[in-house]
């Protein structure tokens, strides 16, 4: 574990009351979300101390069809103390060049079978990140491939939104996501406020 990071982080997960009340009552956990364009890599996603943008993502999934077909109907948060565990952190530099020598392996791996490396794509924001999951999966393939220990969680900071004010360096949805590989890194569920 790395003691440069808080052993323990409240993370909140947007998402139908349906399933939040599910969670709740212990007839279900959060899905692992594995598809090809999450922001990093597969794994069941939280918001780190950030009640609001989970909820503000679950009301916008509740306007728009989702490509993993989740329907949200009663948009609610799922809050979770959860163990950050063996993190890889993206906030930290040893990490963020394992990052870098993985998307080169992923470049050198695709333009020897022939194929075109997947593109980040959807806006300024880019809200599709094909390539960064790739990238990702090519990173945690290879460690388990050398028998290297595997990442319990994925933790990253977004700059995202409109800029707050003209010439700003701050972003009105800016946020720390974290992607959680293993469910036992999740201590427990609680029912925020947004949902009383």
């Amino acid at each position: 574990m790395d003691v440069a990071l808080p052993s323990f982080i409240l993370g909140y997960h947007g998402c139908d009351q349906s399933l939040a009340d599910a969670v709740f009552a212990g007839k279900k956990t959060l899905n692992v979300s594995k598809n090809d364009y999450d922001w990093i890599g597969e794994g069941i996603y939280f918001w780190e101390h950030n009640e609001q943008r989970a909820l503000d993502f679950a009301r916008a999934m509740q306007d728009r069809s989702h490509p993993s077909s989740q329907k949200i109907k009663n948009p609610a948060v799922v809050g979770a103390v959860i163990n950050l565990g063996f993190c890889l952190n993206l906030l930290d530099s040893r990490y963020i060049e394992m990052v870098r020598g993985a998307h080169g392996s992923l470049e050198r791996e695709l333009k020897e079978a022939g194929l075109d490396l997947p593109k980040n794509t959807g806006g300024c924001d880019l809200v599709d990140r094909k390539l960064d999951c790739a990238v990702i999966k090519m990173l945690h393939e290879h460690r388990k491939e050398v028998k290297d220990q595997p990442f319990d969680s994925v933790r990253a900071a977004f700059v995202e939104g409109k800029k707050l004010y003209p010439n700003a360096g701050f972003s009105a949805q800016s946020h720390i996501q974290v992607c959680i590989r293993d469910h036992r890194q999740i201590i427990g569920y609680f029912r925020p406020e947004t949902n009383a």
